[in-house]
């Protein structure tokens, strides 16, 4: 965005699955336009500030660092996270040889399974990573929450909303305070307890770091970061083809992105991109910027002419970062990038034929609004440093994928060179950083795994009718590239330095959902209004005066408690134990039928499998460990009830993790011997304060490991 002649960008907040459109909850994609407002200014009051202190805050690092000296067992920690990573397919591949560096790793340090977190869910587990507690402590239990009063989804990560104070002028809307934005993650992360001992810290895009919170370094904000339209992730697509924009979807999830009709009109295409809402007018209208597309179909390429700036296209070849910029206001801008990316073109006899993919437009990280680094310029330095790169928290474009807007190549070419964007920034941050901990998380494993999970398995009911050939070894390569940074990493070591290569939780086939709330209806416990047999999203039609429990996420399953929902039923104490052990005991061990295979090995009860923490009784109240080849129903997580309670799973999206947190399991890797046979995420905290001489807080509830020196 720009005021008067600064600039920046902005967005919203939204959640984390990519399900349906109205999955896409954040406060509204106006609030861009508002954040604007406030967003420079922080910014360079902030970096004013840290240049005039700078001095003193050195100082005092200096003074608190020579108390800890003689008690640290390292200089610096470098962490680096391979999303998803999974221990038996890594096995598999450190005996094929495919993975020299980290099987270098294994014989020279150690290597061993990581416990991940019930739910094994990736915003839980990388909260437990940076806190060192169970989730009753950090209060994330999912992706998503609900809303207690109208059992809406929200985003269970952090709170976006606009300003409360406005002035209306005539047909403008005038905010008159900063906007909300809050961190939902309670508990403190290491790094901040670190900063209060003078130890500094670079964090890169670890997930749940959105809005990124203040501490003695610089951290760049990865999951929960939204786009420009206010939501994680919708893309644009332009085609020719009616057909395409006003599909009769089977299922109404397939609505991850706006689906736009173009036409050829002498020799160009005219039309405009959508951006977010301008909640500066009355009327909220949608933002728009003209673009136009000169085909040669002949070259197979076309030139797109948009803000200015004149871009060559060429079929199925991504476009360079693309800057936008949108005008809200007189004097004020809105600021974000895209890529442009043709997926087809071609004349036939029945006309020019013609799609256009554009990513999700990202927060311009050379102008950021609304907060996603700090201090607020570090997103600006690295911009300055590599140029403009993914911001959006799920970068990668998983629901274009699902939806068959771009094909496979097309998705891996967008996570390798996202994968490659945060190589640089993760190396130039090791190389500067002397001492303290630089930590990376890496999203490339994880997401090529969802995707391309149905390529290890030819019966997988996603590739039916499908090559299964042409991508069977993409993950594996994907390993390939993450283990070659590995190696180069391990090369820019010292001796007094600790390597830690971990993963938030392992990887399991998704081939059959299971829909909760339809077993619940067939149990009694959840009922809908009239004679409905079936739902909506988001329990359209459910009558919550005679249901005792619900589902939706991608956790397990909440019980509609008296006095903690707004139309709960079911009273604390006995009768909701006695509902919960009812749950437990018809829903661990259940066979499906058409497979003859157990779908959940168990059902959690959270008192059981956490420590009781302060945020225990917000969150869920069983969680569901479904059996390797199972998940929650694509239709069940978004709380439909629909009239099987077994479906097959035909999309892109394969393979999984929200499972049964024992079969899941992530890695941990380091260049010394970590001396414990059973290492779980929640222990890393503790673990790398201890090894910085800075006493473990009592709260933390992991444990410290002993790692040798």
């Amino acid at each position: 965005m720009r005021i008067a002649r600064e600039r920046a960008p902005t967005v919203l907040v939204l959640l984390l699955i990519p399900l349906t459109a109205e999955a896409y909850v954040g406060p509204g994609a106006g609030f861009a336009v508002i954040g604007s407002f406030f967003g420079v200014l922080a910014a360079l009051v902030a970096g004013a500030v840290s240049i005039l202190i700078w001095p003193f805050r050195w100082v005092l690092r200096t003074l608190r660092r020579r108390r800890l000296t003689g008690k640290a067992q390292v200089r610096r920690v470098v962490v680096i996270g391979l999303d998803g990573l999974d221990p038996t397919l890594a096995e598999r591949w450190m005996a094929s040889g495919d993975l020299p560096h980290l099987t270098r790793l294994k014989e020279e340090g150690s290597f061993s399974r990581l416990r991940t977190t019930y739910p094994s869910i990736s915003p839980v587990a990388w909260s437990s990573f940076m806190t060192g507690v169970d989730p009753s402590r950090h209060n994330i239990f999912d992706f998503l929450d609900r809303d207690l009063r109208t059992y809406k989804p929200k985003l269970s990560s952090s709170e976006v909303g606009p300003s409360a104070r406005t002035m209306r002028v005539g047909n403008w809307i005038i905010p008159l305070g900063k906007p909300l934005l809050r961190n939902m993650r309670k508990s403190r992360a290491f790094w901040s307890i670190l900063g209060d001992h003078g130890i500094t810290c670079n964090i890169l895009r670890v997930p749940l770091t959105f809005p990124p919170e203040k501490f003695a370094g610089a951290m760049l904000s990865a999951m929960c970061v939204p786009d420009l339209r206010g939501t994680q992730g919708s893309f644009s697509y332009f085609t020719t083809n009616p057909a395409e924009v006003h599909r009769d979807e089977t299922a109404p999830e397939g609505t991850g992105g706006l689906r736009l009709l173009i036409s050829l009109t002498d020799g160009e295409f005219v039309t405009a991109l959508p951006g977010p809402d301008n909640s500066l007018r009355a009327d909220n209208a949608t933002l728009l910027l003209p673009f136009t597309l000169r085909p040669d179909f002949a070259r197979k390429e076309a030139k797109l002419v948009i803000g200015g700036q004149k871009v060559r296209l060429k079929e199925k070849e991504y476009s360079p970062w693309i800057r936008l910029v949108y005008k809200a206001a007189p004097g004020i801008h809105v600021h974000g990038i895209a890529r442009f990316y043709i997926t087809k073109m071609a004349e036939t006899a029945a006309g020019p034929e013609l799609g256009l993919y554009v990513t999700p437009i990202n927060i311009d990280p050379g102008n950021p609004a609304l907060p996603i680094s700090w201090p607020g310029y570090y997103s600006v330095y690295l911009s300055k440093l590599i140029g403009e790169f993914a911001t959006l928290g799920l970068a990668e474009d998983t629901w274009a994928l699902n939806e068959g807007v771009i094909d496979e190549e097309a998705f891996i070419q967008q996570t390798l060179d996202q994968h490659g964007e945060r190589e640089q920034m993760f190396f130039n941050a090791l190389k500067k950083s002397r001492e303290g901990v630089v930590a990376c998380v890496f999203d490339g494993t994880d997401r090529l795994q969802h995707m391309f999970f149905r390529y290890l398995e030819d019966d997988h009911p996603a590739n039916r009718g499908k090559d299964v050939e042409k991508y069977r070894h993409a993950i594996r390569d994907m390993y390939r590239r993450a283990d070659d940074m590995v190696g180069r990493a391990r090369a820019e070591l010292r001796a007094d330095d600790l390597l830690l290569v971990i993963s938030d939780h392992g990887f399991q086939s998704f081939r059959r959902g299971v829909n909760l709330n339809t077993w619940l209806r067939d149990q009694g416990l959840l009922a809908l209004n009239g004679d409905a047999t079936e739902c909506g999203d988001w329990f359209d039609n459910v009558d919550w005066s005679r249901t005792k429990a619900y589902a939706f996420g991608l956790g397990g399953v909440y019980i509609n408690l008296r006095g903690r929902e707004a139309h709960g039923i079911v009273a604390p104490g006995e009768e909701f134990q006695a509902l919960k052990r009812q749950i437990i005991a018809g829903l661990s061990g259940i066979v499906d039928a058409e497979t003859g295979k157990v779908a959940i090995t168990d059902m959690f009860d959270v008192d059981k499998v956490h420590t009781r923490g302060p945020y225990q009784a917000g969150g869920l109240d069983l969680i569901a460990g479904y059996n390797t080849g199972y998940r929650a129903s694509w239709e069940g997580a978004t709380g439909r009830v629909t009239n099987s309670v077994f479906t097959d799973n035909t999309k892109a999206w394969s393979g999984d993790h929200c499972v049964d947190p024992r079969l899941v399991p992530g890695v941990l890797f380091a260049n010394r011997q970590v001396l414990d046979g059973d290492p779980g995420i929640m222990d890393l905290a503790p673990t790398i304060l201890t090894l910085f001489g800075v006493p473990v807080p009592d709260h933390m509830t992991g444990r410290v490991l002993p790692v040798a020196p």
